[in-house]
């Protein structure tokens, strides 16, 4: 409908324009252009800035309301003059488990999906900003690093697409480790706060899948990683403690192990071997 209604004022236009002057031409195929462009997702980024706009009002309020009934209050509100805005710490990785950017843009335009992520990043390289990084993203879910529970309030997350089953393009690679350096500046996000969502939910999620170039990543600065010479295990030594100590959720060991076994070593399985053994008590060794 939209198309063929700039069709009709496009040929009206040209009807007109040959007694308009050249300057009052170029005005209007401006005009044109830009009012016959496509804009899909026009309807969407107007709920955005609608919904910015109702979280700007709640900052701007002064904290004036009482505690409760009991607490005495003061006569006068102070504010203080040093403060600034929390920005995240963590970056988690994930691929969309969908068959094209165009597909997950969808996805995450459309509320009743109730998920979202700060960046898309496609197979060509293109990278889609599609929440500003000091909000929100509901990309997490259940999930636990460490002591860390509600780990959306303090991350950004980053989808690539991807099927799930297949590997990772060398120009979406390359974005997103351009977009990690600027994070990591921005931010000051520490190196071992670059983690993928299968280490953060490993009884739910297996993304990146394993073909993701974790050890690339950890060469830029943005994740850990072991070393080729290791020392030899220790008698005694407790995997499932130093899982926990690297951040796992080990309440369900099964999925704990395998989950590291995807991050550090391609590795599918979720039985622990020497090689495993070896990896964990370096990782444990080398940044604890």
């Amino acid at each position: 409908m939209r198309k063929n209604l700039c069709k009709l004022f496009i040929s009206f236009l040209i009807f007109i324009m040959r007694n308009l002057s050249f300057f009052s031409v170029i005005i209007i195929v401006v005009f044109v252009v830009y009012a016959c462009s496509p804009k899909p997702y026009s309807t969407t980024n107007k709920a955005y800035r609608k919904q910015v706009k109702e979280y700007t009002k709640l900052i701007l309020q002064e904290p004036v309301d009482p505690i409760n009934d009991t607490i005495k209050m003061p006569p006068f509100w102070v504010g203080t003059t040093n403060f600034g805005i929390r920005k995240p710490n963590f970056v988690i990785i994930h691929h969309t488990a969908q068959n094209s950017c165009d597909q997950t843009l969808g996805t995450f335009t459309t509320p009743k999906s109730a998920v979202s992520a700060h960046y898309v990043i496609c197979k060509d390289g293109t990278v889609h900003h599609m929440l500003n990084d000091y909000l929100r993203a509901q990309h997490a879910g259940v999930s636990k690093w460490g002591n860390l529970i509600d780990i959306n309030s303090s991350s950004i997350g980053i989808e690539l697409d991807n099927t799930g089953f297949e590997p990772f393009d060398s120009l979406q690679i390359n974005s997103l480790i351009s977009l990690l350096a600027r994070l990591k500046k921005d931010y000051t996000i520490p190196a071992a706060n670059f983690i993928g969502h299968g280490d953060i939910a490993p009884t739910r999620k297996n993304d990146p899948n394993w073909r993701f170039p974790w050890k690339k990543l950890a060469e830029k600065g943005f994740g850990l990683w072991f070393d080729d010479k290791r020392d030899t295990i220790p008698a005694g030594f407790n995997h499932i403690q130093a899982l926990r100590i690297v951040g796992y959720d080990v309440k369900d060991t099964t999925a704990a192990i395998r989950s590291f076994k995807r991050h550090f070593l391609q590795d599918t399985t979720k039985r622990i071997n020497d090689l495993d053994r070896s990896v964990l008590f370096n990782l444990q060794k080398k940044y604890f």
